[in-house]
């Protein structure tokens, strides 16, 4: 007797969890109770993709060039890229290689070309170098 009551326990215990997590997440990806910060948070995640090789990248193709700054600058690929400092020819390669979108290309290898130049001339120390790249504008 005892054992029959402890399965009903646990089996209305695992239906109750069941019932909560599928109606949670189901509230989660609806879009009229979500936050203002979530979705300023997730506002640029259909630009990451996957590249044939299974690489992140970001492809902002279609963007115009506002959006496509927006999205690099919420991207986790602009932490790698700040990773790869002082190597500025690994971080063009990257540029090259993981970003999708011409406008925001020349941009950022541009920003590059710029941060090498000062920071080998002796204009700009290293972590004025890093903070110049960290805010695209």
């Amino acid at each position: 007797m005892m054992d029959r009551s402890l399965l009903i326990f646990i089996a209305i215990g695992v239906g109750f969890l069941y019932f909560t997590t599928h109606f949670i997440g189901g509230i989660q990806e609806d879009d009229k109770f979500q936050s203002e910060e979530y979705k300023k948070k997730h506002q640029f995640d259909h630009y990451q993709g996957v590249d044939s090789i299974g690489r992140q990248i970001l492809d902002v193709t279609d963007s115009t060039p506002d959006i496509q700054i927006e999205a690099w600058n919420s991207s986790p690929l602009k932490t790698e890229l700040l990773a790869l400092f002082p190597d500025f020819s690994r971080m063009k390669t990257y540029i090259d290689e993981r970003v999708r979108g011409e406008a925001l290309k020349v941009k950022l290898v541009n920003a590059v070309n710029e941060a090498e130049g000062k920071y080998f001339s002796g204009t700009m120390n290293a972590e004025e170098v890093k903070r110049t790249l960290n805010t695209l504008k």
